[in-house]
């Protein structure tokens, strides 16, 4: 199956992507189930881990800007960002 296959086949197909993870770690319990389902939906697809770059920033405030140097870098294919505001911890 190629990408192109994708629209007509209803699988994603990500086999040959470069994909960049942007993840905030201020509420690592949360952070690191969104990277592990993340990651585990790009296997699904086909993409191995080696085709994917994980990048930490400190919290959610940070990520736009983080994920916009990943996609102005022309060094990948698609962005995934990853973070989560609660309510009453942060002033955000």
């Amino acid at each position: 199956m190629t990408r192109r296959d994708t629209a007509t086949s209803g699988h994603p197909d990500a086999r040959g992507l470069r994909v960049a993870v942007v993840r905030a770690g201020f509420h690592p319990e949360v952070a690191d189930g969104l990277l592990s389902g993340a990651l585990q939906a790009l296997r699904e697809m086909g993409l191995p881990d080696e085709g994917v770059t994980v990048a930490d920033v400190p919290g959610a405030f940070e990520l736009p800007l983080a994920a916009r140097a990943a996609a102005r870098s022309g060094r990948i294919d698609a962005l995934v960002a990853l973070g989560a505001v609660i309510r009453g911890e942060t002033d955000h």
